[in-house]
């Protein structure tokens, strides 16, 4: 946990992703639309990206990735990002992060 703490620290937007994972990109995708620049960790490039991806289960992410992180708190995977945008509630948290502007 305290690894991920540290990944997702001082960056409004961080994104745990797999680089087969479709959800992932469409995800990623939708928040970069909005004009974010999100962090984004693929965890089949990086070394230690087994470990991330038990900590993340670990942490209630079922399934693993997409795992988003906003103002440094977990908000969820593809259904949440999605279920929030649908209620035009994603915006308002990635403008109270400092992840967009307008």
């Amino acid at each position: 946990m305290d690894m991920i703490t540290s990944m997702v620290a001082q960056k409004p937007v961080v994104i745990f992703s797999k680089n087969t994972c479709c959800l992932s990109h469409s995800i990623t995708s939708l928040i970069r639309n909005f004009g974010a620049n999100p962090t984004v960790y693929e965890l089949d490039e990086i070394t230690n990206g087994g470990q991330i991806e038990s900590a993340l289960i670990q942490m209630g992410c079922q399934p693993s990735v997409p795992a988003v992180f906003i103002g440094q708190n977990l908000i969820g995977g593809s259904k949440r990002i999605m279920s929030l945008h649908v209620r035009n509630e994603l915006v308002p948290l990635l403008m109270n992060a400092g992840a967009i502007w307008v």
